[in-house]
């Protein structure tokens, strides 16, 4: 027993407890909790009191909770006739027995306890059902599964006797029934919670989401029922899979496709879910899933033709030779069609994944997103997204709780995903005892509180209707919903693995069990639905168009390539390398009217005392048109492009304010405490969210929302550039390839701190070397920026140019305020624009330039300060913007205005091992050759090689930055005298 508030957790009540308790107040009242008191004599009353007179059972909800009862397991009491003629009039309020004081004089003592005890015990056995009854569920097709019914679950752990067994007890409504014997309580309990469905849900806390579920679970006539021919259409859609499953493994033997076999039940689950989605006003669904029974879904659920996917396994183009890329195998691809039932259209959009298991996840949430967004879809009733699983996987993949904890918050949340695991009992070689500390792969999921329908692959009828209850669900209440499939794999792991090796009682048994069509063709030949001829014709229908298709296959070309319709209509594939800088620049009327934007609080607004200095000091940054700092020229670019009409959405941990306090995207009042965002009054698009703290899931989250909103400027901000690393597999596998696997583009810009002041190893480095080994094939853009100006063009040109690239940018912390790290109005308006390389402000002529230094980032200031220090008038020093495209061309035409230059450097704060030089060492070196210079290789100066990124002590930082500075500038006495230091 405990407290939540004023409740009491009834469920892990024994009924010796209650039944204690219950005698204890028949003594003496006072004895028991009040809350307990009002149940008892409700129960009481109900037991002995006239059908007319039973006001207070089934309790009141309120009198349930703090009874610590489940209210929904109370129906609704009967209201009285309604007056008119011929109604039957209600007894007056004053004639029905209190029952706050009554016990009725009618029945003896003895009868009246009697039976509340039988009522009390037949709802804790109720109750015990709703709980655990999915214990005791016929869940695995194969049998291997201890499923045995547990005590709790049998009529004698709550009190009753074999000769208790046929008497009716009085249940007030509940299950839909007055009056029940305890035998039948009991079969239709099993029948309901013991079936092939299995339900989880009263770990929810929400009444009316636990009643609408029971509902539809509950009764003496809740049988799973389907009409003849729609029980044909799902054999027929199961047969469909089996044979396209047989039809692949004949003709391409050996060759792996991560069949579904074994679970083709959820085929005609997904079309239920397309079926029931579009009646209920769905109109697009955004689908992830791993590649098991990805060829099957790609075909029998999204339509890809046939013939395309055995074009693909001959060894024919995914897409037109035109268009180039890697390609991918074609268990990752995706693809988009139109499917319509009953007159309702839907838009279905799989999207393409690599096998990091449930990496697709928070893209498809991300996609989901921002197409309700675009559709204005805020009830998220338009947009459903599906997510497909692995048990082993959804158990075991971090990510999965990070979607989980997406589905409430504010710009995160998608209004409910339908999870669909397919439960094959094993992952990869290894059994579920020994991959999860759970009793089932989806127990993650009760962290959300969303319901689990857990459900017996072999019975298509109830994977279908798990699939209905959880649409019907979803729409409703907007909230996640588990299907957990029990199946298996018929081939292992794959179609070429030998799965006896570490389950070979499980293949020994599948060995020996028949497919899902027999079984569920076998089942409706029993009913009189089909019989063997409708059956074979069915098959022989199927095998003759894959036949049909397999030919046309050998000649089959696609078309063109799709991804740049819908949203990414008017954009294009870069093509050519090279400025591609677009027209970044605004007019000063737009920044004219940013002003009051940015620096004056709506009226009674409580600012916090040092924002309204920041307020003021931006005041005096506009009337004077100089000294813009970093986080002013950002909320220009924001600002300017909404303006333009585009979208912007920033996300991040503590982005609104922004880790170094420098952003203040939002304000908050002092008093109240709600949040004001000065730009979303320029446009209501724009949007700037502080993230849950994750990495990985948001990643992909934006990821995915940039992938479906071209227009909109998507970035995400890690709090600190290394936090990037808990999300590499979305770098690695998404945002650095997506172009060249999948052919698709992607604009997502991600800001990542990184720089050099002395604060240990953690957060120094964003890890840029990381970046640069993913560069090739102009598959991204990475930079580190020096200026305001150059980042306000920067995130500019990400949405005026007509394609689209991801921007790795190696974001300032000192810099955000350095003195010398400001810029004037000018450097964005008229023509200006964003600078892959930024001369040297001081530098010498060009004919007296001896010593050449490259470098990127907020090392150039300290080189600057220490040439202009020692008076050094032969050392010019180019800021290299762009890392990646590498601006080859403006360092080579520089080279060339020097024609006696002797020495180059490349000149960085990272340990050699890191950072950019060895990226750049053979970029740099193909320059001198090509602008003929006297030095032929360049030169190393930075820190040494080190495991960590930086030194934990600021007198060693310091120390090591004066001795790189001087090494770069050649200062040979000062490198010397800092190194010994």
């Amino acid at each position: 027993m405990g407290y939540e508030g004023s409740d009491i957790d009834f469920a892990g009540a024994s009924p010796t407890f209650v039944e204690d308790l219950y005698r204890r107040w028949l003594r003496d009242e006072a004895s028991v909790d009040p809350t307990w008191g009002n149940y008892f004599r409700s129960v009481e009353q109900a037991v002995s009191a006239p059908s007319w007179a039973k006001p207070n059972w089934p309790p009141t909800e309120t009198d349930a909770l703090t009874a610590g009862l489940d209210p929904t397991q109370m129906q609704p009491a009967p209201k009285p006739a309604k007056g008119g003629a011929g109604a039957k009039a209600a007894p007056r309020a004053e004639e029905a027995p209190s029952a706050a004081t009554a016990k009725p004089a009618s029945t003896d003592s003895a009868s009246v306890e009697a039976a509340a005890l039988d009522s009390i015990r037949a709802m804790m056995l109720i109750r015990t059902y709703r709980v655990r009854g999915h214990l005791a569920a016929d869940l695995d097709p194969l049998g291997l599964a201890s499923r045995d019914l547990p005590a709790d679950l049998t009529p004698a752990y709550h009190g009753f006797t074999d000769a208790d067994l046929d008497r009716p007890i009085y249940i007030g409504g509940t299950l839909g029934l007055d009056r029940v014997t305890v035998r039948e309580l009991v079969e239709i309990l099993r029948r309901n919670y013991c079936g092939r469905v299995g339900l989880e849900y009263m770990h929810i806390g929400d009444v009316e989401e636990r009643r609408f579920l029971q509902e539809r679970m509950e009764g003496r006539d809740k049988e799973i029922t389907f009409t003849p021919e729609g029980k044909k259409s799902i054999l027929a859609k199961v047969i469909q899979g089996e044979q396209y499953e047989k039809f692949l493994g004949k003709k391409y033997v050996g060759t792996k496709r991560f069949g579904l076999d074994g679970g083709e039940s959820m085929l005609p689950a997904l079309e239920a879910v397309i079926k029931y989605g579009g009646a209920s006003g769905v109109e697009a669904i955004e689908v992830g899933m791993p590649h098991r029974g990805r060829l099957n879904v790609l075909t029998n659920v999204m339509g890809k033709p046939y013939r395309a996917v055995f074009s693909e396994f001959a060894g024919g183009s995914a897409s037109p030779d035109d268009v180039g890329g890697s390609g991918d195998v074609k268990y990752h691809l995706g693809t988009s069609s139109d499917r319509e039932f009953d007159g309702a259209k839907v838009h279905l959009s799989l999207a393409a994944n690599p096998s990091h298991l449930e990496a697709v996840d928070p893209v498809v949430l991300g996609k989901a997103r921002a197409k309700q967004t675009k559709l204005g879809d805020n009830e998220r009733t338009k947009v459903l997204p599906i997510l497909m699983h692995g048990d082993a996987a959804f158990a075991g993949q971090g990510v999965i709780m990070e979607c989980f904890g997406f589905s409430g918050l504010r710009g995160y949340s998608t209004g409910g995903t339908i999870h669909f695991v397919v439960n094959n009992q094993v992952g990869f070689t290894t059994s579920p005892q020994f991959a999860r500390s759970s009793p089932y792969p989806s127990d993650i999921a009760k962290m959300v509180q969303a319901p689990i329908l857990h459900v017996n692959g072999d019975d298509p009828e109830a994977v279908t209707f798990a699939c209905k209850l959880a649409i019907d669900f979803r729409q409703a209440f907007k909230r996640d919903v588990v299907i957990d499939m029990w199946c298996y794999r018929r081939f292992g792991h794959n179609e070429g693995d030998e799965p006896g090796f570490t389950q070979p009682l499980m293949y020994d048994e599948i060995r020996k069990h028949p497919p899902v069509s027999a079984i569920y063709a076998e089942r409706l030949k029993a009913e009189g639905v089909v019989d063997d001829a409708w059956v074979a014709a069915e098959e022989a229908r199927v095998v003759g168009l894959l036949d049909e298709e397999f030919e046309a296959g050998k000649s089959y070309k696609v078309n063109k390539a799709d991804w740049f319709e819908g949203e990414w209509a008017g954009l294009q594939q870069a093509r050519e390398l090279g400025a591609r800088s677009g027209k970044t620049a605004v007019v000063k009327s737009q920044i004219d009217a940013l002003v009051p934007v940015l620096t004056e609080a709506p009226e009674g607004f409580n600012l916090h005392k040092t924002l309204a200095r920041i307020l003021d000091q931006k005041k005096q940054m506009f009337a004077s048109g100089t000294g813009f700092d970093w986080a002013t020229a950002e909320a220009l670019a924001f600002g300017t492009l909404l303006q333009d009409g585009y979208g912007v959405r920033l996300s991040g941990q503590d982005c609104v304010r922004g880790t170094f306090s420098h952003r203040h995207a939002g304000w908050n009042d002092q008093k109240d405490g709600h949040r004001y965002f000065p730009l979303s009054t320029v446009d209501r698009s724009f949007q700037v969210l502080d993230s849950p703290l994750s990495e990985y899931g948001v990643l992909g989250f934006e990821y995915g929302y940039a992938s479906t909103a071209p227009k909109t400027l998507v970035l995400w901000e890690a709090q600190f550039g290394d936090f990037a690393n808990t999300a590499q597999v979305i770098m690695d596998q998404f945002i650095s390839s997506s172009e060249s696997k999948w052919l698709r583009s992607n604009g997502l810009v991600m800001l990542l701190p990184h720089g050099y002041e002395g604060q240990g190893p953690e957060h120094s480095s964003a890890r840029l070397e990381r970046y640069l080994q993913l560069c090739a094939e102009d598959n991204m853009q990475v930079a580190n920026c020096t200026t305001p100006a150059n980042y306000f063009h920067i995130l500019r040109r990400q949405m005026v140019r007509d394609f689209r690239k991801p921007l790795i940018m190696m974001a300032p912390k000192s810099l955000l305020r350095h003195k010398a790290a400001v810029s004037t109005i000018e450097d964005m308006v008229g023509d200006s624009r964003f600078h892959r390389v930024l001369f040297d402000p001081s530098a010498p002529a060009d004919k007296a330039v001896k010593r050449l230094v490259l470098c990127s980032g907020k090392v150039a200031y300290d080189l600057f300060d220490a040439r202009d220090a020692a008076g050094d008038q032969n050392t010019a020093i180019l800021r290299v913007e762009q890392l990646y495209p590498f601006p080859s061309d403006v360092i080579v035409e520089r080279l060339k205005a020097s024609p006696d230059i002797e020495t180059v450097v490349w000149a960085q704060e990272e340990p050699k091992n890191q950072g950019s030089w060895n990226f750049a060492e053979d970029l740099v070196e193909a320059c001198l050759v090509e602008a003929g210079c006297k030095a032929r290789r360049p030169v190393y100066a930075g820190r040494a090689a080190s495991a960590s990124t930086a030194t934990g002590s600021a007198k060693r930082h310091a120390a090591e930055q004066k001795a790189l500075v001087a090494d770069a500038l050649g200062h040979i006495a000062a490198s010397s005298s800092a190194q010994a230091a």
